[in-house]
């Protein structure tokens, strides 16, 4: 099975594309928007490019990091904007969308919720096999969340969106 890992946001949003069958790297990069575009720009570069990975890579299923905000509030809205841009986009192509609390994505990684990020970059190089943390950091979540969703998938079904 086929699996797009999703880590939203609004200037940059990561996805990882993962192969269960022998746990391979498919692809992995992310999706920028930049801050001179205006907002509708923005959105709209996010729901094609997204329609592209999914055309492209033909995953199975899809699954999110939920978001998350702990100090930075002021981004609350335009991420929660690009997320649904996301969804919409994910939708179009599949029924199947899931998600993950980051919480669920640390404890399926490491066997720690409260686990360091180096930590689960360093489960994703491992997991995957690859000889180094793939970059940006925004890649690397994406990854995560596709390794949580094929660690999880099926005891987790509950978590469609």
């Amino acid at each position: 099975m086929r699996i797009l890992g999703i880590d939203p946001g609004y200037n940059i949003i990561g996805y990882g594309v993962i192969e269960t069958n022998g746990c391979k790297v498919v692809d992995y990069g992310v999706i920028t928007t930049p801050k001179t575009m205006s907002i509708s720009s923005r959105l709209h570069t996010i729901y094609r490019a997204t329609c592209e990975l999914i055309e492209t890579f033909k995953p199975e299923q899809v699954a999110f990091e939920e978001l998350f905000f702990n100090t930075n509030n002021t981004t609350a809205i335009p991420v929660a904007e690009a997320r649904g841009v996301l969804i919409v986009a994910c939708k179009e192509y599949l029924d199947k969308l899931f998600e993950y609390t980051p919480l669920q994505i640390k404890q399926a990684l490491t066997g720690n919720g409260r686990a360091e990020k180096k930590q689960v970059q360093f489960m994703v190089k491992n997991i995957l096999g690859l000889s180094s943390v793939p970059k940006p950091d925004d890649a690397a979540d994406a990854l995560a969340v596709a390794i949580c969703h094929m660690q999880t998938s099926s005891v987790m079904a509950d978590n469609s969106i």
